[in-house]
């Protein structure tokens, strides 16, 4: 008897063997992948636009304006594909939630399955209003400063690539905190998180989040810190609301 028979011979009724839950999640990933390249596509389309009306645009509004300058040869062509790349992650994100949802889906039970598209569609908003936040409140606040500090007898010339990882990261970091309200409401719904639980751990839980703010913030400045700490504080009080009204109703 083969390995492959032994596990499934092992299997319940109705359960998905070892073999076949490592083959769901390789088309889950290759679907995955197929949306990214389907979002970098898109991206590539329209970069133009994006480089210039939306990527370099905290720069040149700031005061003074920062001057980017690419120090490599093949500095822009390099920034280019990573741009694309970054972009089709983001502009696939609904459909890269919903195949991990859909992978985990075989492990939950029916009464949990039916919160799957609610989580897909808030969980891409969440991330979303991430990317919207940082772009809008968090970058041009740290930029102005950046571009302000310091002394005249210097001229911030920033390298271009260092100028996208910074924009890169943060909006990255901005989105994936903003998923907390989703957490918090998936675990609720499994009995894991409790309201009780987080107002007990509240103190802990706001020592974590500043520790967070430092390591998700790729600037070393306080105002870029708080900027994503604050609103992290403020998720989490709400998280603790959305976990109120999301425990298991008990019968």
């Amino acid at each position: 008897m083969s390995q492959n028979d032994a596990i499934k011979d092992n299997s319940q009724p109705g359960e998905m063997s070892f073999w076949e839950h490592l083959e769901e999640l390789r088309w889950r990933l290759i679907k995955a992948l197929i949306g990214v390249v389907a979002g970098g596509i898109i991206a590539a389309i329209f970069i133009d636009y994006i480089m210039n009306d939306f990527l370099l645009a905290p720069a040149t509004h700031t005061t003074p304006p920062l001057e980017l300058i690419n120090l490599k040869p093949y500095g822009q062509l390099v920034l280019y594909f990573e741009v694309i790349l970054t972009c089709g992650i983001i502009f696939s994100i609904p459909n890269i939630f919903y195949q991990i949802w859909k992978f985990i889906e075989p492990g939950l039970m029916p009464s949990e399955r039916k919160y799957i598209s609610a989580i897909v569609i808030f969980s891409s908003l969440c991330f979303l209003g991430g990317l919207t936040f940082a772009y809008f409140v968090m970058l041009p606040t740290a930029l102005k400063f950046f571009a302000s500090f310091g002394t005249q007898a210097i001229s911030n010339n920033i390298a271009v690539d260092e100028y996208f990882s910074f924009v890169i990261s943060v909006m990255l970091a901005a989105g994936v905190v903003f998923e907390l309200p989703m957490i918090s409401f998936f675990l609720s719904k499994l009995g894991i998180l409790t309201p009780k639980f987080m107002r007990k751990y509240r103190k802990h839980a706001i020592v974590i989040i500043l520790l967070l703010a430092g390591i998700l913030t790729p600037s070393p400045d306080i105002t870029s810190q708080l900027l994503l700490g604050i609103p992290l504080l403020i998720l989490y009080e709400i998280s603790i609301l959305i976990s109120k009204f999301s425990q298991p109703k008990k019968t």
